[in-house]
């Protein structure tokens, strides 16, 4: 029997026990990247949450299907439907064709997911393959009376979906008043959206497409409902995204899709929590964003800042700055050298603790299955790798387990086969010239020494007794 798993529902506004709605599998619907720039570590804190949930779903013991699409036309520079093409100024920026754009950057995003150990989606959908679908969709709601056309544009009606802000708790005379400054005059609503695009607005469109409305092209909205209908029918169990697609991009979504339908579409809707920098939200808009590759430039692994992302509960706003960053590093790399050091206990002590596993796990998996509170399932992971009464087979065994969900490659680590150190004659030497200058206790000498070892890519850790340890460091 799978377990019980709960989770924050933002239309419930609590937390809600799930099981899937059909009764065997869930069904998953995220918003996917806007291929037009490199992801920024921001936009794939959201991802590596959006993992979490799936492993921990599957780890439940549930099946899933996991769809997200990818978004390479359509989305402007307002969720409310103002500005330019995203994707259109990034290839006129980068002098590239609009899908060779959309390409480059969807291969880079799926790359920094692979580093970040985060699974690719079991249906990944680009919104320029599925074009013909979304016309079928604005035809269906032009024909039950919520779409109208004006100025070349067919917009969706607003007015005719009393429940229009029941996700953020707006309704649409708040929506007036709200952040869409830049009104667009052929609106009868202030709160309605575009479903499609004819040629009558912003003309340098290069992609577009026929349609009963003239040659044109989606609003971005229709994207995501379309897409998510087709791979996964009429009723979604979980929809998911960041925090900013709440109070416009999720909102338009869910009356489209309830118009469309006639019925609820999304039982539980969760939402990811901005990463903070000292100015605010991380953003692209400024033109300065951080990368996963901008890290690794400074030095730091995809995986020092996936623990950083797991240091913070989802629904909480993440404080990113260097200092944070260089103590997950540390406590990372702490983490990686106990393991090593596990491994070389377990070589010659093959003693095990099923008990003390399976508790583990349990406690584990008990924070992971309430809302996804991975800083408690991490201590639950250091209250195991620090007890002395837990034998080293055993802890290994429960890392591999932690890994299935966190993904840290904390199972590569432990499955790698470890290079036999070379000892040469000088490295002996030095080794045994250390130990004298330890024993007279000239600790200046002893870490002369110990730098020289480092220098030759060896590490010495001392043991307790006066022994000490030997390991290869990573280059």
């Amino acid at each position: 029997m799978p377990e019980k798993i709960s989770f924050y529902n933002t239309m419930s506004r609590k937390i809600d026990t799930i099981e899937p709605i059909d009764g065997q599998e869930f069904k998953m619907y995220c918003c996917g990247p806007t291929v037009y720039n490199y992801a920024h570590i921001g936009n794939l804190r959201t991802y590596v949450f959006e993992d979490l949930l799936a492993k921990t779903i599957r780890t439940a013991g549930y099946k899933l299907k996991h769809v997200m699409n990818i978004t390479d036309v359509g989305h402007l520079t307002s969720d409310a439907d103002t500005g330019d093409d995203k994707m259109l100024l990034a290839a006129e920026r980068e002098k590239l064709a609009v899908l060779d754009l959309a390409r480059k950057y969807e291969n880079a995003f799926f790359q920094d997911e692979a580093a970040l150990g985060i699974n690719r989606p079991d249906i990944v959908a680009r919104a320029t393959e599925h074009i013909q679908d979304m016309i079928e969709f604005v035809k269906k709601l032009e024909e039950k009376g919520y779409a109208y056309i004006a100025n070349g544009n067919v917009y969706f009606d607003t007015s005719k979906f009393p429940e229009y802000g029941k996700l953020s708790g707006q309704d649409r005379s708040e929506l007036k008043h709200g952040a869409r400054v830049e009104q667009d005059s052929s609106k009868r609503n202030p709160s309605d959206f575009v479903l499609w695009f004819t040629s009558s607005k912003f003309g340098n469109q290069i992609l577009q497409w026929d349609s009963p409305w003239g040659r044109g092209y989606p609003g971005w909205h229709i994207e995501c409902s379309t897409m998510a209908m087709k791979y996964l029918g009429e009723r979604l169990d979980i929809h998911c995204g960041g925090i900013d697609h709440i109070p416009v991009h999720h909102e338009n979504e869910i009356a489209q899709s309830e118009a469309f339908l006639g019925h609820k579409w999304v039982d539980t809707w969760m939402h990811a929590a901005f990463l903070q920098v000292k100015d605010g939200k991380m953003s692209k808009s400024s033109g300065e964003f951080l990368t996963v590759d901008a890290l690794v430039k400074k030095g730091y692994k995809p995986e020092h800042y996936k623990y950083f992302c797991l240091t913070s509960h989802y629904k909480t706003a993440a404080n990113f700055t260097f200092e944070a960053l260089d103590s997950a590093k540390n406590t990372y790399e702490s983490l990686i050298s106990k393991i090593r050091e596990f491994k070389r206990i377990a070589a010659n002590d093959a003693s095990e603790n099923s008990e003390m596993v399976e508790k583990y796990i349990h406690d584990f998996n008990a924070h992971m299955f309430n809302d996804l509170h991975s800083p408690q399932a991490l201590a639950v992971m250091w209250d195991a790798v620090k007890n002395p009464d837990m034998p080293a087979k055993s802890k290994l065994k429960f890392l591999e387990h932690v890994d299935t969900i966190f993904s840290m490659s904390l199972t590569k680590v432990i499955n790698e086969v470890e290079e036999t150190l070379q000892i040469t004659d000088e490295v002996a030497k030095i080794i045994a010239e250390r130990q004298d200058a330890r024993a007279n206790k000239n600790w200046a000498e002893s870490d002369r020494l110990r730098d020289e070892l480092a220098a030759m890519g060896i590490l010495i850790k001392d043991m307790p007794g006066g022994e000490y340890q030997l390991s290869k460091i990573e280059k």
